[in-house]
C-alpha cells in the first residue's frame, strides 16, 4: 500500500521561538497493488464479455426436386422477378412474361418492390431473384438486403433460365453494356 516516511523524534507540537520546524519528508506510494487490480479488472472484462456473434441472413430456398407436383407454386399475378446481370445491371419484370423486362438501378428497385407489394395481396406476393453467371456477389447481397428492408415475407433465389438469360444479355447489349 502507501507508506509514509516520518522523521523520528519529538513528541509534541511546540510553538514559539527557538523551536525548529520539522523537515517535510517525501511520501512514497507503492503502485504494485494498483497495477494488480488493473490487470484483474482487464482479465475479468475480457472473460465476461461475449464476442460478437456473426450474423447470418435467413434464406429459405425452394425444394430442389424434379417432380412437377412437389415444386413450389407461385401465382403469376403476384410474382416479381428480379434478374441481376453484369456491370451492376438490375432488371425486373412482373408476372411470368420475361419479354416485358425493364432496366432499373439499385436506388429505384426499392420503389418497384414497394409498388408491387401495395398492388398485390400479401399471400400472393413473392419476389424471385435470378442472378446470371456474370452478376457479382455484392449485388446479390444488396437485393437480399432490400428484401429485409421492405419486409418481403416470401422471396426465393433460383437459377436463371436459358430463355431469361438470353433476354437479359440482349437487353444489356441494347443498353450498351458489353
Amino acid at each position: 500500500m502507501a507508506s509514509i516516511d516520518e522523521g523520528g523524534g519529538g513528541g509534541g507540537h511546540k510553538k514559539g521561538p527557538g523551536v525548529k520546524k520539522a523537515k517535510k519528508l517525501s511520501t512514497r506510494v507503492d503502485m504494485t497493488p494498483m497495477v494488480d487490480l488493473g490487470f484483474l479488472l482487464i482479465t475479468f472484462f475480457i472473460f465476461s464479455t461475449t464476442m460478437a456473434q456473426p450474423t447470418a441472413m435467413k434464406l429459405l430456398m425452394p425444394k430442389d426436386t424434379d417432380k412437377q407436383e412437389e415444386q413450389t407454386k407461385v401465382k403469376a399475378s403476384g410474382a416479381l422477378t428480379i434478374m441481376l446481370g453484369k456491370a451492376d445491371g438490375i432488371y425486373y419484370y412482373e408476372g411470368d412474361d420475361p419479354t416485358k423486362i425493364q432496366a432499373t438501378d439499385y436506388k429505384k428497385i426499392r420503389d418497384v418492390v414497394i409498388n408491387k407489394k401495395k398492388t398485390t395481396k400479401p399471400e400472393d406476393f413473392v419476389v424471385v431473384i435470378k442472378p446470371n453467371d456474370e452478376a457479382n456477389y455484392a449485388n446479390v447481397v444488396a437485393v437480399l438486403d432490400e428484401m429485409s428492408i421492405n419486409e418481403v415475407k416470401k422471396y426465393a433465389m433460383v437459377p436463371i433460365s436459358p430463355v431469361e438469360n438470353e433476354i437479359l444479355v440482349a437487353t444489356e447489349k441494347a443498353n450498351g453494356i458489353q
